[in-house]
């Protein structure tokens, strides 16, 4: 029987982050002018004491009536997410001291951690029905969140591409889990593998299905809202974007296949076999195209979508956690490099690739914070993200998925070159105007340091690796 202190024991994250969003709310409605200067200080402490607390991880259990279930492994996902989150938070900081943002700062935390809060229940969700409404709060504030500079035009049409698209999928999915519960007669996830007899209205609802995830994650040919959205919403958005509510889509869709159509298995993988390739590839492929850089990052998140798939594919304990170990770092990597765009956008407007020839001479820490990103993100030893492509790697191979783990390799090698292109402008390329020399708020720095410390030490400290999988499941 369910009681209270089972409520505060397995809704820990969800209630702690629920009070940090109405204190924020009530301090920000209810401040002073003066006060209100100190608003992203008390932010960050609170959410700051949120995200530590998040990582004493919540035990296995289930609440209101299986609707919602917890997990240790769901509950490290939502740490991971919370660092990102508070990362993103500070590399905000100076582009929410603008003229034209400082008087909605409020705003901008309320929908971020609102859309957070999306991704927990989501997460934690024990039928579609609640995964649906998670799916759906953490997506219309990300609208919100994309349209913030709402000003700019690029901003404004991201926020509109984001909303449609994100309709689109939402009502694609929920076509496809209408078919399931139409031929189960349940929503619920423990209930519908025993139910589940392959006929052709379920196989065309678990595609529709993945169709819907596929929008979310920016998998091809799903995918086309992505590099338009990332290169008109505000950087720190664009970042968030990128790696939270990538990472939190990630994982839900990895247990939604491992839990729920296990039995199907051969249907998805081998969609999601041909998915993985296209995805990797097209990707790649445009990404070396790209001047823009948040544009060039936008294909960059895709291909890394496509390694994360890899993942999934294994439908193995070590799959498991070799995506949450790979979002991770992922995290980490990208968000080193997103808070040096963020930076120099901020500072100088300029978002382009060709910009950033000769940046080593005039800011050489930026330069080696973007250059230590690109190395993990490529997969050079001895940085986290060569770890990371390794054990999803050898989860896939494990299953016996050679053929796709050597067309991954291949693909690696080109996302290395266009990552280098980027390396050489920096310190190679010469500039008659290079970005000038310019100093950045603690927070950006404080974001910088976490970031490329987590890139050196992720990767050699092998206990956390080994600390994910003891939490990992597989179908």
């Amino acid at each position: 029987m369910m009681d209270f202190n089972s409520i505060l024991t397995f809704l820990r994250p969800e209630l702690s982050l629920l009070a940090v969003i109405i204190i924020l709310l009530l301090y920000d409605l209810c401040a002073s002018e003066k006060g209100k200067k100190h608003f992203q200080t008390v932010a960050y402490v609170l959410f700051g004491a949120h995200t530590l607390w998040s990582f004493c991880l919540v035990p296995d259990g289930e609440l209101f009536g299986g609707m919602f279930v917890t997990s240790k492994m769901a509950s490290l996902v939502k740490a991971i997410l919370s660092v990102a989150t508070f990362i993103v938070l500070l590399q905000a900081n100076n582009s929410l001291k603008k003229e034209d943002s400082s008087f909605k700062t409020g705003e901008f935390y309320m929908l971020t951690l609102s859309t957070l809060f999306g991704m927990y229940i989501m997460i934690s969700s024990g039928n579609f029905l609640i995964f649906y409404l998670g799916l759906e709060t953490a997506s219309i504030p990300m609208a919100c969140l994309a349209a913030f500079d709402k000003y700019k035009h690029n901003s404004a049409e991201a926020g509109a591409k984001y909303i449609l698209t994100a309709a689109l999928s939402s009502g694609v999915m929920l076509y496809g889990i209408s078919m399931i519960y139409g031929t189960c007669g349940t929503v619920y996830f423990e209930d519908i593998p025993f139910l589940l007899d392959m006929s052709a209205l379920q196989v065309f609802g678990v595609v529709l299905f993945m169709a819907g995830m596929g929008f979310k994650i920016s998998l091809v040919p799903f995918h086309l809202w992505t590099a338009g959205v990332y290169q008109g919403a505000p950087t720190p958005v664009t970042a968030y974007l990128s790696v939270v509510s990538k990472g939190a889509a990630s994982f839900v869709f990895m247990v939604v296949l491992f839990k729920v159509f296990a039995p199907m298995a051969a249907v998805w993988r081998d969609l999601l076999y041909g998915i993985i390739i296209v995805t990797i590839t097209v990707a790649n492929l445009f990404a070396i195209r790209q001047n823009n850089i948040k544009r060039f990052f936008a294909f960059s998140s895709i291909s890394q979508a496509g390694y994360i798939m890899l993942a999934v594919m294994a439908g193995t304990a070590q799959g498991m956690t070799s995506l949450v170990y790979y979002v991770l770092i992922y995290v980490l990597s990208n968000l080193a490099a997103f808070g040096v765009i963020s930076a120099i956008e901020d500072r100088t407007g300029k978002v382009h690739i060709s910009d950033y020839n000769g940046l080593y001479s005039t800011n050489p820490r930026m330069a080696i914070a973007m250059m230590l990103a690109l190395f993990s993100l490529g997969g050079i030893p001895p940085f986290a993200g060569f770890f990371s492509k390794f054990f999803i790697f050898a989860a896939a191979a494990s299953q016996g998925y050679y053929i796709l783990v050597l067309i991954a390799l291949v693909n690696t090698v080109i996302s290395l070159y266009y990552y280098l292109l980027v390396v050489k402008a920096m310190f190679i390329n010469k500039s008659e105007a290079p970005v000038p020399y310019f100093k950045s708020d603690s927070p950006v720095k404080l974001s910088l340091v976490i970031c490329i410390a987590g890139v050196f030490l992720a990767g050699i400290a092998s206990c956390i690796y080994d600390g994910i999988s003891a939490f990992g499941f597989g179908m």
